[in-house]
């Protein structure tokens, strides 16, 4: 079993996946120093060398993009059940409808539910098409959380925020405007709060 990584080494073993997905190969030493801005590669090297110990990567020595994966272990399949639109509304499925393989270190809740995101109106947010909503079905939606909700039998994926007459669906992109409904509208519900977002590189088509 891997031992859980800190924070900086989570994010350049990250930036690995994204790079490997992404790109089909791993990052260069001088290529994880230009992205964290670290100077000299001695700082790099080091950062892989406690990532390697861990459990998570492979290096071999001398060789410019010499990381490979420790992949066993290292990956949970977790089935996709629909799609919410970044947009228009889109389908919410009872059923798996994909899977997605995600790295255990992203942390999903238990309970959580994975979907994956249709459209670009929560570009600003970083939030693209293509992209795996990780929704937390039991979290309290508060104002400012981007929200799952059911609208009127379709699935979208807003900015939320509720006032004493109103709620607010807000989007990312000044190309789309802001849902209001009434804060008794019958056909509309929460299903839940967006706890992160999974990007699979190979797929990002903006």
């Amino acid at each position: 079993m891997p031992k859980e990584l800190t924070e900086t080494q989570r994010k350049i073993f990250e930036f690995i996946l994204e790079r490997r997905r992404g790109a089909g190969m791993p990052p260069t030493l001088e290529e994880i120093a230009e992205a964290f801005g670290y100077r000299n590669r001695s700082t790099v090297r080091g950062h892989l060398k406690a990532i390697e110990k861990k459990g998570y990567i492979n290096i071999e020595p001398n060789v410019p993009r010499g990381v490979t994966l420790a992949e066993e272990g290292l990956f949970e399949t977790r089935p996709a059940l629909g799609e919410a639109a970044a947009g228009a509304p889109l389908t919410l499925y009872p059923d798996a409808v994909d899977v997605v393989e995600l790295p255990k270190i992203a942390h999903t809740p238990k309970d959580s539910f994975l979907l994956n995101i249709k459209g670009d109106s929560l570009k600003d947010a970083y939030v693209f098409d293509g992209d795996v909503a990780i929704v937390h079905p039991n979290a309290e939606p508060l104002d400012g959380h981007i929200v799952v909700a059911v609208l009127d039998d379709g699935a979208v994926i807003k900015r939320f925020y509720r006032f004493e007459d109103r709620i607010e669906l807000r989007s990312e992109n000044p190309d789309y405007e802001t849902i209001v409904l009434d804060r008794d509208y019958e056909h509309f519900e929460i299903v839940g709060v967006v706890v992160g977002v999974y990007r699979r590189m190979e797929r990002r088509t903006t």
